[in-house]
Formats: structure tokens, C-alpha cells, sequence
């Protein structure tokens, strides 16, 4: 009796024992494991099988759930594309514009938590060579050039572009600055014109890149962009001239230290010189103006060491024949006039970029007369940004516009690894 008592309290030992392992190990089993992280989830644009793609695309990506980790564009032949992301990480544009009627793919690589990751590939088709008229676009900035402090990045069109485009073709416009400073674009009311600068002036020794990608771009329904420029350039010297009406003084400053007083004369009260804060757009050792054109009646002269401040043609000039009236009298058609000897110095001393005020004249600078974007406070400025500004943009507190440094509406980052491929 006692033997087969023991065999079955044994049993009933070993019955029990599975539901007591059951329940102490329940977590690890299999069925009851937490879920892994889910892959990211990942779209890309242009479509699978897109057609008719402009050659100016770029490679969308929309990413939840982790970040895209690689991007990789090859063309028909197997050749790659480099490319660059977006400050904003929205997409991934082309160094160079797409070819017409090629056939491209693009394979992204997301990664999310875990390290799991989600490759999409969509190859897509660019539009045959358009019969669209194209918007002629120019680019104020020369490769390889020193400018002054004060330069805007500007791009002019004709014809000017609606409205409705401007969103589109501002997300095309670059600017990347070493070091880097940002900014904003902003167009003038039709359109001919979209100026890019910072809150503050260019730092001495910034280096500046500046892309218009516009090659191909549709610009509403009815045209396109007509080309692709760049160029790279940096910024010299901090010079700026203050042009005072009342005392017929130019004063000449450098790194913030007067240089010299230069007599002036400026245009006469039937022919006025503009107040405002105006930009060199360009330096001739010699030129002719020629204003026979002129309703009023013109002329022709030639003139030596000219530098432009305005489209309607306002210069500082040699002018040799009102040297007895600079510095009291104001005898000119608009232009400031100083003696041969200090337009030659002055020559040598200003960048095409520099700062020149004018003050207390008959009449006001207008709105695209030349460059005209620092006419203007930052705040008016930013208005004409077709794109958002962010709000944190603002000039130095308490100084006045110091040199600083851009990077563009929505700029290509840095290439770093794994970009383009």
C-alpha cells in the first residue's frame, strides 16, 4: 500500500509539472514574443512607369517610420547620377538636368528602428525635347569673382514669371554659402526679377554657390526654363560708400574705417540722383553713354572709370568737366560725379556687391532700379518670398547688417556619404 501511495503522489508530481514550466515561461514562448519593429514605410516619386517626366525631376521621397539611407540614380546605360538631398530631406535633385526621351530608375534605401529597412525602385521616362517656349533667365553672379558685402544673388527673366509659378521655379534657385548663413528670395511685383540675400551682409571670405536649375522646368502651362547655371564666387573686403546730398561728400569706408571724403556732384534738380541704399552692378575703365533715346533730349559722352547703381542709368563717374562744382554745386543728369584722380582710386578700392547710400536728394530709389535688395527692411523683404520663410531669420540685434552667409529657398545639403549612391 505504501509503495503504490508513493507512485501516485509521483505521478501526480509529474502531471503537474509541465503546467508549472507552462506558466513561468510563457513570455519567451513563440506565440507570445513581442512584435519586431515594423519596416518603414517608403514612397517615391516620380511613379513606376512614369512618362513624359520633366528632365528637370527630382527623386521624391516620403519616408514614415525611419529616414532614407541611400538613393541611387542610374540612366538607361547603367551610368549614375549623382544627386543631392534637399536641406529639408523632401527629395533628391540631379547635379546636372535629365536627358529628353532617356529612361531612368532610382532605388532608395530607408532604414527605421531595428535597422529594418525598405528599398523602392521606380524607373521613369523624361519628356521628348519641348516645342514650349522657353523663359530666358540670367544669372548675376561670374565664377570665380570677388563681390562685395552687400551682393544679392540675383536672377531677371523675360518674359517675368506669374505668380502662380513662382513657387516652383523659387524651389529650383540655390544658394550654398561657406560658411554657411541662410536667407531668402524675393520678387519683384512682375515677376522679371527674384533678389536672394541674408538678414545680414556677406562675411569677408564667404565662399558662395549659386545654382539655377531651371533647365526644362514647365513654367505654368504654356513654357519652360531655358537653362541650367552656376557658379562659385567669394566675397572680399567690406567696402561701403555714403553719398551725403547736403554736404556734397562721398565718404569711403573700409572694414568699417574711413578711407577719405571724396567731393561729389550730383544730378541737378530737372535730373535728380536717387536717395536709397543701392548695390555696383558693374565697373567699365571706359564706356559711352549714349541717351539720344531720352524724350527730355540726350547726349553722348565718353566717360572713364564708370560704375552702374541703377538700370535707368545712375553711375558714379570720372567727370573731369564739373570739377569745379563737385563738392558745392549739383550739375549732373542723375550720375555722381567725382574728380578722374579719385574716380581712378576708387576704381581700385570697390567690388561689383559694395554698398552705396545716397541721401537727402529730390527723389527715392525704386523698387528694381538695379539691386535694390537692401532698399527695403528684412521683415518687407521676406514678404516676397513665394516659398515660407522660417521665422527664426532675422537681422543681428543692436548692430547694424554685419557680413554673413546663404544657403538657398530649399538648398541641396552638403554631400555627405551614401549620397547618389
Amino acid at each position: 500500500m505504501e509503495l503504490r501511495r508513493r507512485l501516485r503522489l509521483l505521478s501526480v508530481t509529474i502531471a503537474a509539472t509541465p503546467l508549472v514550466l507552462a506558466g513561468c515561461t510563457a513570455d519567451h514562448l513563440p506565440g507570445a514574443r513581442q512584435a519586431k519593429a515594423a519596416p518603414p514605410q517608403l514612397t517615391v516619386t516620380p511613379g513606376d512607369r512614369a512618362r513624359d517626366v520633366p528632365i528637370s525631376a527630382e527623386v521624391g521621397t516620403v519616408v514614415k517610420g525611419g529616414k532614407v539611407t541611400s538613393v541611387r540614380l542610374t540612366d538607361d546605360k547603367g551610368t549614375q547620377v549623382p544627386a543631392e538631398p534637399r536641406e529639408d530631406g523632401s527629395s533628391w535633385v540631379p547635379t546636372r538636368p535629365l536627358r529628353n526621351s532617356r529612361t531612368y530608375t532610382a532605388e532608395v534605401t530607408a532604414t527605421g528602428a531595428g535597422g529594418r529597412t525598405t528599398t523602392q525602385r521606380t524607373t521613369f521616362t523624361t519628356t521628348a525635347t519641348s516645342s514650349k517656349p522657353a523663359v530666358t533667365s540670367v544669372l548675376n553672379v561670374t565664377g570665380d569673382q570677388t563681390y562685395g558685402t552687400a551682393l544679392p544673388v540675383v536672377v531677371t527673366f523675360d518674359p517675368g514669371i506669374p505668380k502662380a509659378a513662382r513657387a516652383d521655379v523659387q524651389r529650383r534657385l540655390f544658394v550654398r554659402t561657406d560658411p554657411p548663413q541662410p536667407g531668402t528670395w524675393s520678387w519683384l511685383g512682375d515677376g522679371t526679377q527674384v533678389e536672394y540675400r541674408a538678414p545680414d551682409f556677406w562675411t569677408p571670405g564667404t565662399k558662395i554657390s549659386v545654382r539655377s536649375a531651371l533647365e526644362g522646368l514647365p513654367i505654368g502651362k504654356d513654357a519652360i526654363g531655358d537653362a541650367d547655371r552656376s557658379a562659385t564666387a567669394k566675397v572680399g573686403q567690406q567696402v561701403s560708400l555714403d553719398i551725403d546730398n547736403a554736404t556734397k561728400q562721398m565718404s569711403v569706408y573700409r572694414g568699417g574705417k574711413l578711407l577719405r571724403k571724396v567731393p561729389v556732384s550730383l544730378g541737378k534738380p530737372s535730373t535728380p540722383t536717387s536717395s536709397g541704399n543701392m548695390v555696383i552692378m558693374e565697373k567699365f575703365d571706359y564706356t559711352t553713354f549714349d541717351t539720344r533715346g531720352d524724350p527730355m533730349g540726350g547726349y553722348v559722352v565718353d566717360v572713364e572709370d564708370a560704375q552702374r547703381l541703377t538700370n535707368g542709368g545712375e553711375f558714379i563717374h570720372a567727370a573731369p568737366w564739373s570739377e569745379g562744382d563737385q563738392g558745392s554745386t549739383n550739375v549732373s543728369h542723375g550720375c555722381t560725379n567725382v574728380s578722374s584722380t579719385n574716380a581712378d582710386w576708387l576704381m581700385g578700392i570697390t567690388h561689383v556687391g559694395d554698398l552705396v547710400t545716397v541721401k537727402g536728394t529730390e527723389v527715392t530709389l525704386d523698387a528694381g532700379n538695379g539691386w535694390t535688395a537692401w532698399n527695403v527692411s528684412w521683415d518687407e523683404f521676406a514678404k516676397g518670398s513665394a516659398l515660407p520663410v522660417p521665422a527664426g531669420l532675422k537681422p543681428t540685434v543692436g548692430a547694424t547688417p554685419h557680413p554673413g552667409v546663404v544657403a538657398g529657398g530649399s538648398a541641396p545639403a552638403p554631400a555627405r556619404s551614401g549620397a547618389g549612391g
